[in-house]
């Protein structure tokens, strides 16, 4: 009886952690924006590589965003338009060499298009939420120009690396 009650209170307190962890909602990130409910759920825009960092990136976009993706009106995109990219760390798989496979969850960052809200920054909101637990990077508001900075040599194309990718 003591070894069914004890099987029971891990199992339950298993369950509750996983029950708190699906609804868990990270923090905001220090501008104020919060990470995006149904992401998860979002389509694809594109996928990709990094060599430098090995990490492996799938861009995923709200209904504006792949809207627009779609009909090729990326440049500027839409206000109302949100990129996510979703980062790992690059592995090999094991069942097949050749093949290159997402390995460790790195962050989850996002682009919210507002050309008024978001002047100062290419008319763009920042975002990035840290490993599993969705930690919000930055220490304050200003990590942003961090973003910002890194995203200057793509201007000409509304400050996004993104090239969506063409389905048949």
């Amino acid at each position: 009886m003591k070894r069914l009650a004890i099987v029971l209170t891990i199992g339950l307190g298993l369950s509750g952690g996983l029950a708190w962890a699906a609804g868990h909602q990270p923090a905001p990130a220090p501008n104020g924006i919060e990470l995006p409910k149904g992401y998860k759920d979002w389509r694809v825009i594109a996928s990709s590589h990094r060599t430098d960092n090995n990490t492996l990136r799938v861009i995923l976009g709200n209904d504006r965003a792949i809207e627009a993706a779609r009909a090729g009106r990326t440049n500027p995109w839409p206000d109302g338009a949100i990129l996510a990219k979703l980062v790992w760390k690059d592995r090999n798989d094991e069942n097949w060499d050749a093949a290159t496979v997402p390995g460790r969850f790195v962050h989850a960052e996002f682009m919210f298009k507002d050309a008024k809200k978001y002047r100062e920054t290419g008319g763009w909101g920042f975002a990035r939420w840290l490993g599993a637990e969705q930690k919000p990077y930055g220490e304050d508001a200003d990590f942003v120009q961090e973003c910002f900075g890194c995203h200057t040599p793509v201007e000409s194309r509304d400050y996004v690396f993104t090239t969506p990718i063409e389905l048949p």
